[in-house]
């Protein structure tokens, strides 16, 4: 007779160890994974980096005086995939001390012919070519413009004409304009200045120490003004005038009282040069003013180009030849009954400044040139150099050794007791100690290109979310890199 096995009674065959629980086990994989997949995503998908220096103020933050040091989120996988494009934020081992890391703009491409003049970036294929003006992306641009600081006394308030008796001037935000007249910024008839504090939120830019060191040397032609008209039934046109050296670049709103065939334009005259280089366009399509309603405008000279916008559309533009003399400044007139100007803002370019040692470049294949955008303040392609020696003992014995040419900081020379000892850091970081009457100063060399293997990635976000911008208020950074 078979006999069924009872289930009842516990099974007597021990269970595979292979199927023993060890959580102490589990516990280590389980780290181990979550290590290596941090490695991972830091070294090759994205990582967080804190700005430590203001060269890319206002963009990106990192300022002693207001406390603030923007963290930004760094992608890295992008540029295993592709190459870096033109005006994107990037991350890099800095060439003369490849233990650090910047962030700059790239700007100059790899092969091209690059200049930096008048305040503008240029370029060209070969020296053949003309030069040509590189307009940035509008999600650059609109980080490029700066808000005149309003702390100037210069940009306080609109100064009204002679003629404009009927006008009332409300700081520099409203001005409410009743009869004919005109009313100019800056108030004390002279141009607009490359003035470092401006660009920044509310009162800061009185706070930056540097503000007070850098003085302001270059005119800034390319300017914008913005804000809202809103016409009395009686006026005829509204004009927004922007001056550059002699030439008067006229953007011309026609009013509720104007004929019906007239239509926004742009006219560029020279009252120096009568119907010399007059240029005139018109659009047939944009918007008209209407009595007693609002309509936002916008209207700048920026890059060689005239742009009037009108309730968000771009509805003119016009490019016009460049000017050697940019000294600047704003009209806002008015034919007829009158009209309320109000929200009012003034912004300036950035203004590339052409630094010391280079201003024009051509990039060898592979290689790139970097800006910070804060260009009266950053350590950059147009500064960097290296500085060579060589001495007779270790690692030297004789040989050229080359770093970071930084008068303040690297090499530094201290007088000692036996003569003059140099320490230097050379370009990958290592810091080296000498005696000067032991070695030999080799010549300066240029050093103004990135290779494509030292960036690193790009800044996508601004993520760092509370800074103490101004008083004992506080703003939210949280936004795209751009």
């Amino acid at each position: 007779m078979t006999q069924t096995p009872d289930s009842s009674k516990p099974d007597s065959t021990p269970p595979d160890s292979t199927t023993r629980k060890r959580p102490w086990r589990d516990n280590i994989e389980a780290m181990t994974m979550a290590i290596v997949m941090a490695v991972m995503l830091k070294y090759f998908v994205v990582e967080a980096y804190k700005i430590p220096t203001g060269s890319m103020q206002p963009t990106l933050m990192g300022n002693e005086d207001t406390g603030i040091f923007d963290r930004i989120l760094v992608d890295k996988l992008s540029f295993h995939l592709r190459d870096p494009e033109r005006f994107e934020i990037v991350v890099f081992k800095y060439p003369l001390d490849r233990s650090k890391n910047f962030i700059k703009r790239l700007v100059g491409m790899p092969g091209e012919h690059f200049r930096i003049a008048e305040g503008d970036l240029w370029t060209r294929a070969t020296s053949e070519d003309e030069w040509t003006i590189l307009r940035r992306p509008a999600p650059v641009q609109a980080e490029h413009w700066k808000r005149i600081d309003p702390a100037d006394a210069r940009y306080s308030a609109w100064k009204a004409s002679s003629g404009a008796r009927d006008w009332r001037v409300e700081g520099r935000s409203r001005i409410v304009a009743r009869g004919d007249g005109q009313v100019r910024l800056p108030k004390d008839d002279g141009p607009v200045w490359d003035r470092y504090s401006d660009g920044y939120p509310s009162d800061m830019g009185s706070k930056l120490s540097r503000a007070r060191q850098v003085p302001a040397v270059h005119r800034v032609g390319d300017l914008r003004v913005s804000g809202e008209l809103t016409p009395q039934a009686g006026l005829t046109q509204a004009v927004i005038e922007l001056r550059e050296n002699s030439k008067r670049y006229r953007f011309v709103l026609p009013g509720p009282a104007a004929p019906a065939n007239e239509h926004a334009r742009i006219v560029v005259d020279d009252p120096m040069r009568p119907g010399e280089g007059l240029q005139d366009v018109t659009a047939p399509n944009a918007p008209r003013l209407r009595a007693g309603q609002s309509l936002r405008f916008a209207a700048h000279n920026l890059d060689n180009q005239l742009q009037l916008e009108l309730d968000g559309e771009v509805v003119l533009q016009l490019d016009i030849p460049a000017q050697s003399d940019q000294a600047a400044c704003v009209f806002l007139q008015c034919v007829g009954e009158g009209a309320e100007w109000s929200d009012l803002e003034l912004e300036r370019d950035l203004y590339y400044t052409s630094g010391s040692k280079s201003r024009e470049f051509v990039i060898p294949p592979g290689q790139y040139v970097m800006l910070g955008d804060n260009t009266q303040d950053s350590s950059d392609s147009r500064e960097w150099a290296f500085v060579n020696y060589r001495w007779s003992s270790e690692p030297s014995n004789g040989a050229w050794i080359r770093g970071n040419f930084y008068p303040s900081q690297n090499p530094l020379h201290v007088n000692d007791e036996g003569g003059t000892r140099v320490f230097l850091r050379d370009e990958w970081g290592e810091l080296h100690d000498f005696k000067f009457e032991h070695g030999s100063l080799g010549p300066q060399e240029e050093a103004p290109f990135v290779p494509r293997q030292l960036i690193v990635g790009r800044a996508v976000l601004v993520f760092w979310p509370l800074g103490p911008f101004a008083g004992d208020w506080r703003i939210w950074r949280l936004q795209w890199a751009r």
